[in-house]
């Protein structure tokens, strides 16, 4: 496959975190991109840590007049968009009780708008081969009530049934819209709502809670993405992937279990399954 053969994947939210270990992964594989990012000089940096330059495009996604020129600017670099990562989020702390208009219209913007649009916008270029893949990335926290961040989580909700809604329209021609859930994903998104007194109360809390007992590390969750645009996935669509080390079906943390039934929840892994 000749350079400009390989497929083209336009990442957004692509300078740290999930985004930056997509990227690498795509780079990898041997598809062409485009990332976006707020930061500029951030966005240089990753792309210097990539195996191939990287198309970048810097601004804010909450600037529609940006926004509108993200899939344009990609077609014009490579001709093509064949992967859609709808990646870029933001969000404030804090409940319903002090979210301010401004952060809860940001939050919309940047977590729903913009996916919404770019997936439009890159559809249209998709229908002219019949095949395209749109990868949402939303959050177990749309399954579950924290109180803490409202914009957010009704934005990876409403970014579900948008999926949904998307699977439906381009289905026929060919294109797959899939949501993965990430769970507790070791980035500076997750890793700010440590507390200064209490640094590890959250991280201890969740991995008690994880089956797996532990946060999950951003290259797991580029791997579902790269699979999920792949011939290997060619009959997944229209459906939201967990991929969250098992917390969203766990009902009580390990603790709780170890001190309920010891026996089967021991700490000691070799003591398993013998009698």
């Amino acid at each position: 496959m000749t350079t400009t053969e390989s497929p083209v994947v336009l990442i957004t939210g692509a300078s740290r975190g999930i985004g930056l270990a997509a990227a690498q992964a795509f780079s990898a594989a041997g598809y062409r991109l485009a990332t976006v990012a707020t930061d500029a000089s951030a966005l240089a940096e990753a792309g210097a840590r990539l195996p191939s330059p990287p198309f970048v495009l810097a601004g804010d996604l909450s600037d529609f007049s940006f926004l509108e020129t993200v899939v344009p600017k990609t077609i014009e670099q490579f001709g093509r968009i064949d992967v859609l990562v709808n990646n870029a989020a933001w969000r404030s702390l804090g409940s319903l009780r002090r979210t301010s208009l401004d952060d809860w219209e940001r939050t919309l913007r940047i977590c729903l708008t913009a996916p919404a649009f770019l997936s439009r916008w890159a559809a249209a270029d998709m229908e002219r081969r019949c095949r395209g893949v749109i990868l949402n990335v939303g959050s177990i926290m749309s399954q579950q009530a924290v109180g803490i961040s409202p914009a957010y989580v009704a934005c990876k909700g409403a970014l579900e049934s948008l999926t949904y809604e998307l699977a439906a329209l381009y289905g026929p021609a060919g294109i797959r819209v899939v949501t993965i859930q990430p769970g507790a994903i070791d980035t500076d998104l997750s890793r700010d709502l440590r507390q200064d007194d209490q640094p590890d109360a959250i991280r201890e809390f969740s991995e008690d809670m994880i089956m797996l007992q532990r946060w999950g590390r951003v290259e797991e969750i580029a791997s579902v993405l790269l699979f999920l645009a792949g011939e290997g996935s060619s009959y997944i669509t229209g459906t939201t992937i967990a991929v969250d080390g098992g917390w969203l079906r766990q009902h009580l943390p390990l603790s709780l279990k170890r001190e309920l039934f010891e026996a089967d929840f021991s700490s000691n892994r070799s003591t398993h399954g013998e009698e």
